[in-house]
């Protein structure tokens, strides 16, 4: 009986590092860069990215990682498209950026859908300190962003 519970909780630990991982997320350095079918340049090219467009990084091999875009899409890209600058999608109508972390305090700017902000600090109470391309800084609801 101890050998079996050893064994299972060797295999339960085996099971649970790879969902432990932490998600990775990264932006797109710069306008125009294609996501293709597969690790290479002369695959299939998908569909082409804008600067800072966020996606999470699936995997990683020499010179290609395996991204999942907001859509659930996922595709290659080339490592040296990546930045590591985290950016953030808003992926509802409009996104209130307020002055403080509360819905409350006074609006900042807002946001339109795919909209990418910077993440300044990390998530804290259903909020996220972010900066537009502007300059402009304050807090977005988490609910209203992609890549956290």
């Amino acid at each position: 009986m101890k050998k079996s519970l050893v064994v299972s909780l060797l295999l339960a630990a085996g099971f649970a590092a790879p969902l432990a991982k932490a998600l990775e997320f990264r932006s797109v350095k710069e306008t125009g860069v294609a996501l293709y079918e597969a690790p290479a340049l002369n695959a299939k090219k998908l569909f082409v990215v804008s600067r800072y467009y966020p996606v999470e990084v699936l995997t990683s091999q020499k010179e290609w990682s395996r991204v999942r875009d907001a859509t659930g899409g996922i595709a290659w890209i080339p490592v040296a498209a990546l930045s590591t600058q985290r950016m953030l999608l808003v992926v509802v109508d409009k996104s209130e950026v307020r002055a403080e972390a509360d819905a409350a305090s006074p609006l900042r700017f807002s946001v339109p859908r795919d909209g990418v902000l910077e993440l300044l600090e990390p998530p804290k109470a259903g909020w996220v300190k972010v900066r537009h391309r502007d300059g402009s800084e304050g807090y977005a609801r988490i609910t209203d962003l992609w890549g956290l």
